[in-house]
């Protein structure tokens, strides 16, 4: 079997299958999701008092029709708390005590340094309403608990990573409430809830917190890529597409601690209750105003007269970085707080081979180079498999006369050629399909490195050098605009790059070393396949590209020597 055909069980199996997942089934339910989404854009509503549902605010109620305002528009709805630690940016609504303003000061919408902050969550009104909340709801509905409409009183006018802010309000009935707000130097909100009881009864709240997102998001619909609910509950991850949870309308789970939120590709929302907390979280779907929520309602506190209860409460709002994730994991007790990033089935693999990239880009300071340096120490690890292969496929290739021989003999005879042909190699010692393991091996390798690229954000806007300046995007050029001397941009199916290009062309050269297969056909569809694969790999993010091409030069170099030492002529 020739190292081509091995190429090709290869590729075919780690990404032809989800390649045409994508294009048949994904790609069209991703652009009807979009679709939805522009309606229910269109069609924004601003959010008016809202009953209790399941004894969670903000689940249940009608939105009051109207039209949508700006997001700056909504910020000046409510005063407000200035949220700047040098990583977030925003504020904290004093009415209703919301965090609904947060963008975050080292991502941007482009890799211009100049373009617009990311915008993570925003008020209610605004066109894509996306918030969270944490409160209590009392056993006694003639008791009066903070709501949607309450107006906080701030002391503090800033909240940084070395200032708190305090929250609090007064119910009238002997009832006094207060968030202590805290945020670390990165993504951490703490939330210390407290309720004092003046009155001369005792009092039963329920401790609840949520993030709500209003409309359903565009996501990208990649079949290895969650996006939507997340959670975990008593140590078990639960992930929930968005039309999963509209269609059950509201899924629930009894747990101790975890967490629960709403992830896109690289930002997270996410409630972490107190760990010791029982509780009864999960997800649901409203269909008016189609929102979605990710929340959890603990088990009954009851405060006697003159004690004060307190509660601390996590929001996490911000980049899925790995380290940090893992961080707070460690630190604050959080289960698996890292499968926010998507890693998928092979994360024993992909997460070491994250963070052998993150140790290599720590050393050399380039994503791009630290991916060049995996690709030899994986060739290193399977050195001696593939050297194995190599000599075997140089061995093959010293046969073509005979096998070409045979072949012209027994052309029309199959089962006579294939006889031969075995006997052939079992004389001269040659199994035909000893280069097929290390390709198995390294499928896997393949495609862990395609999840490290695409799915973390430490691979978004790394730049490699000169063109490159995204290694989790496609190559930005195209030969059929001479590479950007002509004024045009060319249809995406034919944004054929320089090292998508570079790729076909080792995969060309590689084919040039490697023994023909025997049935002519064959060998005129292998000789194809570097175009397609072309045309296949610039769809793929530029680091895997990269990381391909170098491969296939370094197999080139190790085939091309052997071959020289056992005196067969490359060509």
């Amino acid at each position: 079997m020739s190292e081509q055909r091995n190429l090709i069980l290869a590729i075919v199996l780690s990404v032809g299958i989800i390649l045409a997942f994508q294009y048949f089934y994904e790609a069209p339910r991703m652009r009807e999701r979009q679709a939805e989404a522009e309606r229910s854009a269109a069609t924004q509503v601003v959010p008016g008092s809202e009953a209790p549902a399941g004894q969670i605010p903000g689940a249940g109620g009608a939105p009051v029709p109207g039209q949508p305002m700006t997001r700056e528009q909504a910020l000046a709805q409510s005063p407000r708390v200035r949220i700047d630690n040098g990583t977030v940016h925003g504020s904290i609504a004093l009415k209703g005590g919301r965090f609904d303003d947060v963008t975050l000061a080292h991502y941007h919408e482009t890799v211009d340094p100049g373009s617009p902050e990311i915008v993570l969550l925003s008020p209610p009104g605004s066109p894509n309403p996306y918030f969270a909340e944490f409160g209590w709801v009392a056993g006694d509905a003639s008791i009066a608990v903070p709501g949607a409409d309450t107006l906080w009183q701030a002391e503090g006018e800033r909240l940084t990573a070395k200032d708190p802010v305090t929250l609090r309000w007064d119910n009238g009935q002997g009832l006094s409430f207060a968030k202590r707000v805290e945020l670390d130097p990165d993504y951490m909100f703490t939330v210390k809830q407290s309720v004092t009881n003046n009155s001369d009864k005792p009092v039963t709240l329920y401790p609840y917190g949520l993030v709500s997102r209003w409309g359903t998001p565009h996501t990208l619909g990649y079949y290895i890529l969650h996006e939507g609910p997340i959670g975990v509950f008593d140590g078990s991850l639960q992930e929930y597409k968005y039309s999963a949870v509209a269609k059950e309308g509201q899924v629930q789970f009894d747990s101790t601690g975890g967490w629960m939120g709403i992830t896109d590709k690289y930002w997270l929302a996410s409630l972490v209750p107190q760990q010791d907390l029982a509780l009864k979280g999960g997800f649901r779907h409203v269909a008016e105003g189609d929102r979605y929520q990710a929340d959890y309602r603990g088990a009954p506190v009851t405060v006697a007269p003159g004690q004060t209860v307190e509660l601390t409460n996590r929001l996490f709002a911000g980049a899925k970085v790995v380290t940090l994730l893992d961080q707070y994991a460690k630190s604050l007790n959080i289960p698996l707080f890292d499968r926010a990033v998507d890693f998928g089935w092979f994360y024993f693999l992909t997460k070491p081979i994250f963070y052998l990239l993150h140790w290599l880009h720590a050393v050399v300071g380039n994503y791009g180079v630290a991916i060049l340096i995996l690709t030899l120490l994986v060739k290193a690890a399977f050195f001696p498999l593939a050297d194995r292969s190599y000599r075997a496929m140089a061995k093959m290739k010293a046969l073509q006369p005979e096998m070409q021989k045979l072949r012209e003999r027994y052309g029309d005879d199959k089962v006579r050629m294939n006889q031969e042909l075995m006997n052939l190699y079992k004389r001269e010692k040659v199994n035909p399909v000893s280069g097929c393991l290390p390709i198995f091996i390294q499928i896997p390798v393949f495609f862990s490195l395609y999840k490290v690229l695409f799915v973390t954000i430490e691979m978004r806007h790394a730049p490699f050098f000169g063109w490159i300046k995204d290694l989790s995007a496609p190559d930005p050029t195209s030969i059929f605009n001479l590479f950007g001397l002509l004024p045009f941009t060319p249809p995406h199916m034919l944004m054929i790059g320089v090292w998508p290009l570079i790729m076909g062309f080792t995969m060309w050269l590689q084919q040039k070393l490697n023994p023909q297969p025997p049935d002519p056909t064959q060998a005129k569809v292998m000789q194809f396949l570097p175009v397609m694969f072309t045309f296949l790999f610039a769809t793929f993010p530029a680091g895997l590209v990269i990381y391909w091409s170098w491969n296939n030069a370094l197999s080139i170099a190790q085939q091309w020597a052997i071959m020289k030492r056992m005196g067969v002529k490359a060509t």
